[in-house]
Parts: structure tokens; C-alpha cells; sequence
């Protein structure tokens, strides 16, 4: 991805010298080449932290929030996931459009790390592309590995809902995007046929891991409340620890429900949880559902208008 780093690089610095934006959205290289960090840049000497490869899996249109509070506009690169939650934070006013620059960026998928060690069998410096497309190269100490695009790809990647950006001032795409996905709802299906209870014994032994770190909820596009409920000590509901069984589910049944219709199955919530809960199936039971009920919705695609579950027909599924 030499060349695509570069570009954006080289855009980046365009427009931080002709004042054009005040700072850049990205990435930070880490110590290692996977423990890439979102970051924001404001000179040119700060630039050369920044990267942009198979590990910068985060969605950065969160970080906007905050961000768009600075003074002058802001340039961001954005997947096309991430334009779908850029989009909604437009619609929600959490983030004023004037003030952000969105630098479209291309994305043929993102690598999740432990995937990668469990192919690679150890330790992973770097992940390349090939002349095939299907194939990743994997570099480790002992050499190169090639494997199967879909092997390493974050879970999220893996039914990527569309390639298509949907919020755009600029694009840097230099290679068409691939078709890495498949059936999104396959995952929700499979927990529809089950019995009820084992729908319960399968989400009681996934949450029953949860260590109430709140990474989740950190990193969700569509929990940008003020003031969230799980931190108000008189809740009732804001322990760090689970005190009975049933707050092992409280804590993320409740968040499903809030961003129920703002959900835009990022996928964010899974890829950071140190548990590796598939919390994701969570929100896309919910998205399935609306889509039964109220027709296909897609949250995120437009920055203005109404959800399924914000609007009113008297047709409405009841």
C-alpha cells in the first residue's frame, strides 16, 4: 500500500501548508507495526507519524465530535464504512459539516492482528498485497507467509456492507475496491433458529466475559450522549463489576437498544473489545428486524431525514 500512503500522505501535506484546513485526521504509527492509534495532525513535522495501511481499522468519525470544537476546519480520512457514521453524526448534529473536509480513502479491507499471528505462527511485521488479488503477503521474522484475503480481514470486513462512500470533498482511490463480503445477517440468522433457550445460553456465556471496560461504548459512533446513564452512580447501573447475572446483559442489551435505527453496523464495538464478544450481532438483530418491519434502511446513508424509528406512518409494523 506504498503508493496509497503516500498519496495521502502528500494530500495531507498539501493541505496543512495552504492553510486550507487547520489540522489532519488519522492515523499514528505505533511501536508496532499493528498498534496503530487514531490521531490528528497539525504541522508537517507531525506528518511524518502518520500512516495508513492493512491495521488502520479504526473509524475515525467519532474522534469529530470533539475535534470539530477546535478552532478552523478539520480534513479527515474516511473508508467508506466510516462515512456512514460520519453521516449520521452530520444528521444527529453532533458534528457541524462545514467544519470538516472529508478526504474519501480507498479500502480493500482491514487486517485484525490475531488472525494474522494464527496464520503467520508468530510474531507479524507487516502485512503487503500481491499480484493476486484474493492473496495478502504476511511478513514475519522467519520471512513471508501468503494467505487468503478473507483469513485475516477484521470481522467486520468480512461482510463489508457496501464499498461505496457516501460522504465525499475528495477521494484518493488508486485500486478498485474488492468484494470481500457476504451475507451480513448470515451470523443473526443462525441465532434466529435456535431455541430461545439457547439464544440465552449463547449470549449468557458471550457476555458473562465482559469486563465492563467500556470500549464499546467509547468507540461507537452513535454514543456521543454528554452524559451516559452506565456513569451516573445513581442509576443503578453503573458498576464496573458484575454484581448478579443479569447485569452481565443489562449493560450492553440497553446500549443495543439506544442506537437501535443510528446503528451503522461498523463494527467498531467488536473489533475493540478484548473479549472478542461478537457484539455486533447484537445491533444487527436490530437493523434485520427494521428492515422487516419498516423496509430497507441503511443508517447512515443520507446525512439528513428521519429513522424508522423516529417517524411516524400509520402503516407502520406494530
Amino acid at each position: 500500500m506504498t503508493d496509497l500512503y503516500n498519496a495521502c500522505l502528500s494530500r495531507a501535506q498539501e493541505l496543512l501548508k495552504s492553510g486550507e484546513v487547520s489540522r489532519v485526521v488519522g492515523w499514528k504509527k505505533g511501536e508496532f507495526c499493528f498498534d496503530v492509534s487514531p490521531a490528528y495532525f497539525e504541522s508537517a513535522e507531525e506528518l511524518n507519524e502518520f500512516t495508513y495501511d492493512y491495521f488502520c481499522g479504526a473509524n475515525l468519525s467519532k474522534y469529530l465530535v470533539q475535534i470539530a470544537k477546535k478552532e478552523g476546519k478539520s480534513a479527515v480520512f474516511l473508508k467508506p464504512c466510516d462515512t456512514y457514521s460520519f453521516n449520521e453524526l452530520v444528521k444527529e448534529h453532533r458534528v457541524p459539516r462545514e467544519k470538516i473536509h472529508v478526504i474519501a480513502v480507498e479500502c480493500r479491507g482491514k487486517a485484525d492482528i490475531k488472525k494474522a499471528e494464527s496464520v503467520a505462527g508468530e510474531g507479524v511485521l507487516g502485512i503487503n498485497e500481491t499480484d493476486d488479488v484474493n492473496l495478502l503477503e504476511i511478513k514475519t521474522r522467519s520471512g513471508k507467509t501468503q494467505t487468503e484475503r478473507r483469513n485475516i480481514l477484521l470481522t467486520k470486513c468480512l461482510s463489508c456492507k457496501g464499498k461505496k462512500h457516501v460522504a465525499a470533498d475528495e477521494k484518493i482511490i488508486l485500486k478498485e475496491p474488492i468484494e470481500t463480503g457476504s451475507d451480513r445477517f448470515a451470523g443473526v440468522e443462525k441465532l434466529e433458529a435456535m431455541t430461545a433457550e439457547q439464544r440465552f445460553a449463547f449470549w449468557k456465556s458471550e457476555l458473562s466475559r465482559c469486563i465492563r471496560c467500556n470500549a464499546c461504548r467509547n468507540v461507537c459512533p452513535a454514543c456521543t450522549c454528554v452524559k451516559c446513564v452506565f456513569d451516573n452512580p445513581e442509576s443503578g447501573v453503573a458498576a464496573k463489576a458484575n454484581d448478579t447475572s443479569f447485569e452481565e446483559q443489562l449493560f450492553h442489551v440497553i446500549r443495543a437498544f439506544h442506537v437501535a435505527g443510528r446503528c451503522t453496523d461498523c463494527g467498531e464495538c467488536t473489533r475493540v473489545c478484548p473479549q472478542g464478544i461478537p457484539l455486533h450481532l447484537l445491533n444487527r438483530k436490530f437493523i434485520k428486524d427494521i428492515d422487516t418491519k419498516y423496509g430497507e434502511f441503511q443508517a447512515g446513508e443520507e446525512a439528513e431525514g428521519k429513522t424508522p424509528l423516529t417517524s411516524f406512518k400509520e402503516d407502520d409494523g406494530q
